[in-house]
């Protein structure tokens, strides 16, 4: 807050003196934080923010407007909003009592109108917002977004930011699929696995993927392949021919990390997933 500084001036048979400087600090009675209770977020997630206003005075604030400016940047002369609110997330207490629902435009920015703290007392708002595609998810990516409480009682608005990173690490599915669908006895078929990374690192061996299957109809003179290339037992994957299981070893598989590129129009983000495929070929028995 504000800083001043004060002097006195004396004056007696024409002369004149003057004090000492003093200098005071006037300070907010009502504070904010502004809270995730994520550290990361992830594609298509959620976070979760929780405010808190603390009233230091005697007296109580009222008809207080809450505005998030929803971690909105500048990008070719654009504003971008990497978070956009969850209709109806919004809860609302008073000294820890449940509260109507205040006033809400989704924005953005979001806005929280309509909110009161009392005297000595405390205020927390809650709500949740999606991520969109205008978060950026690489290995540097953080939204930060910053709350502001104004009223006409406040004679500044109080503020508090908040910055959360994008997930680290990789990210991995895997589908399945056959061929032929249809055999005759004695005919090989073709199982391929295909994983796909969307996270922002590379899995590493030392990350010990392991790929199981227990194959029905059992499989016999197996072949199998990790990225196009041949590999072998025991070194790359174990097969029992008695029940069919079908497991890699810790670590031969490992998967590229996702891309990320903007859309030069939009500022969209989109994601290349990392891909790795497994095929195993063999004769149903």
């Amino acid at each position: 807050m504000a800083t001043f500084t004060n002097r006195a001036t004396l004056s007696y048979n024409n002369v004149v003196t003057t004090s000492n400087t003093t200098t005071g600090e006037i300070i907010q009675s009502l504070t904010l934080t502004k809270t995730a209770v994520v550290d990361s977020y992830s594609p298509d997630g959620k976070i979760t923010y929780v405010i808190s206003l603390t009233n230091l005075s005697a007296i109580s604030y009222s008809d207080i407007t809450l505005t998030d400016d929803l971690g909105g940047y500048t990008l070719n002369g654009y504003t971008l909003y990497p978070l956009s609110y969850i209709e109806g997330s919004v809860l609302y207490y008073n000294n820890g009592v449940v509260q109507t629902d205040p006033a809400v435009t989704s924005g953005p920015p979001l806005t929280v109108s309509g909110i009161s703290v009392p005297a000595g007392g405390n205020t927390t708002v809650i709500y949740e917002a999606a991520v969109t595609e205008f978060a950026p998810l690489d290995l540097e990516g953080e939204i930060t977004n910053t709350v502001s409480a104004t009223s006409p009682q406040l004679s500044s608005a109080v503020s508090a930011s908040q910055t959360v990173s994008a997930d680290q690490g990789p990210s991995l599915t895997i589908t399945k699929s056959l061929s032929p669908l249809t055999v005759t006895e004695n005919t090989p078929i073709t199982y391929t696995f295909t994983i796909l990374n969307n996270g922002n690192s590379a899995t590493e061996p030392e990350d010990q993927v392991v790929l199981s299957d227990l194959f029905d109809p059992i499989l016999q003179n197996l072949s199998v392949t990790i990225s196009s290339q041949p590999v072998t037992s025991p070194e790359s994957y174990s097969y029992n021919t008695e029940t069919g299981l079908f497991t890699t070893a810790p670590g031969a598989i490992t998967v590229p990390a996702a891309s990320f590129a903007r859309d030069p129009q939009t500022g969209a983000v989109t994601v290349t997933p990392g891909v790795t495929t497994v095929t195993v070929t063999g004769t149903p028995s």
